[in-house]
């Protein structure tokens, strides 16, 4: 996958301002996520965000875009105005180098210094990887989970790009509070934990990849279970904010706002 990201390496980030940028973002997301073009964000979608006030951050190596992040411009409430994180994606041979991390603190920073407090994504919930960075790396905390967000979901884990699953692309709603304590250390480099003890689980299949290759019918069940366990620890006021990476029985993990 790559060695980790050190001073040495050369890889900037900066937001994209041009067409050229634009459509190196397009070209990466058929590489990272293999969605057909119905899927994508195209270069005008980029360009109109940035006009409504959001931006997108790109990682270059050189004149090469190895990484982008979108930022839109979003509301909470009836006033706040607060940044939606659309879209992230880290090509290939430069993921698991820091590449995202580094994408994702700069666009804290930005956020700060626009005068935000508050990003919120999306995540799919049967992705250890996502779980463990957006959960344990960047602080962020789950109070909303969304059932078939986005429709019949396309396969990333099958090696058939393209692919319709036939599953539906239920997903976890990241909260990003860009001033907490936790997001604060977590910024410094520092691990903190999270206060109290857990009070509720949910179990998430190890390898979700292999399960949907080789038992798709067991992977819809296994996606039906996670969903209602989500949600009936939700329903009891609870929020997940850890994930527990293990390989038998990686899980979220629930805390109690008091």
């Amino acid at each position: 996958m790559g060695k980790p990201l050190d001073e040495r390496d050369a890889v900037e980030i900066r937001e994209c301002l041009t067409v050229e940028e634009f459509d190196a973002c397009v070209a990466l997301q058929r590489e990272a996520f293999g969605l057909p073009d119905l899927e994508l964000s195209p270069r005008r979608h980029l360009i109109v965000a940035r006009s409504a006030g959001g931006y997108t951050l790109g990682a270059f190596d050189g004149a090469r875009l190895v990484g982008f992040v979108l930022t839109q411009v979003a509301v909470r409430g009836r006033a706040e105005v607060m940044g939606y994180s659309h879209m992230m994606a880290v090509a290939r041979d430069q993921q698991n180098r820091g590449v995202g991390a580094r994408l994702k603190w700069a666009q804290r920073a930005r956020a700060l210094d626009e005068g935000r407090r508050f990003v919120r994504w999306t995540w799919d919930p049967v992705q250890s990887r996502n779980a463990h960075f957006n959960l344990n790396r960047l602080g962020v905390v789950v109070r909303e989970y969304a059932e078939n967000y986005y429709g019949t979901d396309y396969s990333t884990v099958t090696g058939k790009f393209g692919e319709r699953l036939g599953l539906d692309s239920d997903r976890l709603v990241a909260e990003w509070e860009l001033n907490s304590p936790r997001v604060e250390a977590l910024a410094r480099g520092e691990r903190p934990e999270v206060s109290g003890g857990p009070e509720a689980a949910v179990e998430i299949p190890p390898d979700w990849g292999s399960l949907v290759r080789e038992d798709p019918e067991r992977a819809r069940a296994e996606l039906l279970r996670v969903r209602t366990e989500f949600q009936a620890a939700l329903a009891r006021g609870l929020h997940c904010a850890a994930f527990e990476r293990d390989g038998a029985r990686p899980r979220y993990l629930f805390y109690s706002d008091e």
